[in-house]
């Protein structure tokens, strides 16, 4: 196993040679040839190797559609391997795949098409390998947050929308830096896409999470924004007096958390000329009141699948002109509130 070890490193140390001499193309070329060696003969681990190393050698070369291959074979390999995917004490295979991936995709360039593919394609191989169908929260969470750095809002939201308890607070710092850039009125439609995800995936607790961190960062950075605090027994809450539909996301909240069919449809009345204005939210609010409230109401389609798919109506908002300049909130001017 030792001598099998070091001629694997050996054969790795010769192909980042002629990476740093600038031969990228044979590089890549034998890379390959020796990976499917190791395919052939079912030594997955040794194929692993081979393909990490050369991945990440190309790709901290600058070469995102080289490594970019070699990392989308690298999953070929562990769909190949017919591997459980596991978490816990007994996934070993389950570590070594992860950390192997996290390395490669922490490697690739921005903007690199490549990535994408093997970020979709790893995540698909982890959910036919493990018992999370719509592929490792973990794998997600990492993901989502590399793409909220890269500025890259529309991935982050659908990788973190189903990734970990801690990929609510990232979602909803990448909604709240991509409100700071609009208008002050557009907080609920931003707020929304947040929140939605996770109700839709019947994730009530990242939900509240994410309108938690989105409200209070909104109070702490617009200081002329009215904000009126309202307790009793049960609960606590602030209403915004200059942004309806903002009130009406914190008490939709509140009627989930009671199970109060009564609260809810009083609130769908009460909201409905606001609701309306949006013009998106209808297909999620039928979707949530059917799942939360037992409200059967005739829908076209499946807004869940349409709307996880795509992750492009739940802000109700065109898009921004811009990207996020940084998935960390920045402190914006204190905005005016119409």
């Amino acid at each position: 196993m030792a001598s099998s070890s070091s001629k694997i490193q050996r054969t790795i140390a010769r192909q980042q040679e002629k990476i740093s001499e600038g031969q990228y193309y044979e590089a890549h070329q034998q890379l390959r040839v020796i990976a499917s060696r190791y395919v052939k003969q079912e030594n997955w681990v040794a194929a692993t190797d081979i393909l990490h190393g050369g991945a990440l050698a190309l790709l901290e070369a600058g070469q995102g559609g080289s490594g970019g291959d070699l990392a989308v074979f690298l999953v070929d390999v562990y769909r190949k391997s017919k591997q459980e995917y596991e978490a816990g004490p007994r996934g070993e295979l389950f570590l070594f795949f992860y950390l192997v991936t996290i390395s490669i995709l922490r490697a690739f360039p921005r903007a690199e098409p490549t990535k994408k593919k093997f970020v979709d394609d790893v995540v698909a191989w982890s959910s036919t390998a493990s018992e999370h169908p719509q592929g490792d929260p973990q794998l997600h969470h990492v993901a989502g947050s590399i793409f909220a750095q890269e500025c890259e809002p529309y991935e982050a939201e659908r990788h973190l929308a189903l990734g970990t308890k801690d990929s609510p607070e990232q979602l909803a710092g990448v909604e709240y830096d991509w409100y700071s850039q609009d208008e002050s009125h557009t907080a609920p439609l931003y707020a929304a896409r947040a929140i939605f995800p996770y109700l839709l995936t019947g994730n009530l607790r990242s939900a509240s999470k994410a309108h938690l961190i989105f409200t209070s960062r909104l109070s702490t950075y617009n200081k002329s924004l009215s904000v009126q605090e309202v307790s009793s027994k049960s609960s606590d809450m602030r209403v915004y007096p200059s942004l309806p539909l903002l009130n009406f996301l914190g008490l939709l909240l509140l009627a989930i958390q009671r199970g109060s069919s009564d609260l809810y449809k009083q609130l769908a009345k009460h909201y409905a000329p606001h609701v309306k204005e949006v013009g998106v939210w209808d297909d999620a609010l039928a979707q949530i009141g059917e799942t939360y409230f037992g409200i059967r109401i005739p829908q076209q389609g499946n807004p869940l699948f349409d709307m996880m798919g795509s992750m492009m109506g739940f802000g109700g908002s065109p898009k921004p002109k811009e990207k996020p300049k940084s998935a960390e909130v920045p402190t914006p001017p204190v905005a005016d509130v119409d």
